[in-house]
């Protein structure tokens, strides 16, 4: 294994690493290990681990490639149509006070 050196770590920031380790009775070193792989990506963070691997086939890393062909298939997702929001609003009305004549 390889070593790392930090330097000039802040007062406040050496605090939280500290009471992090006391917390969950660890090293400092090794709660600065786990940090260090939850923020990069390569272990998940507690609770939710197990569920990570359920769904660990469908993420990775987009290609330029894939990123535009995603954007390009949710274009119309983005689109606002306030005339869209308006004709639904009236129809809901419609809805509201014939439901209301109803009863």
């Amino acid at each position: 294994m390889k070593s790392i050196t930090i330097h000039n770590i802040d007062g406040q920031l050496a605090e939280l690493i500290k009471s992090r380790a006391k917390a969950k009775r660890t090293s400092v070193n090794k709660t600065v290990r786990q940090l260090l792989e939850e923020s990069l990506g390569i272990k998940s963070r507690g609770k939710d681990s197990k569920h990570r691997k359920d769904f660990s086939e469908f993420y990775g890393i987009w290609t330029k490639k894939d990123f535009t062909e995603f954007e390009k298939r949710t274009k119309e997702f983005g689109e606002f149509q306030p005339e869209e929001i308006t004709d639904q609003y009236e129809r809901n009305l419609k809805v509201a006070a014939t439901s209301k004549k109803t009863c």
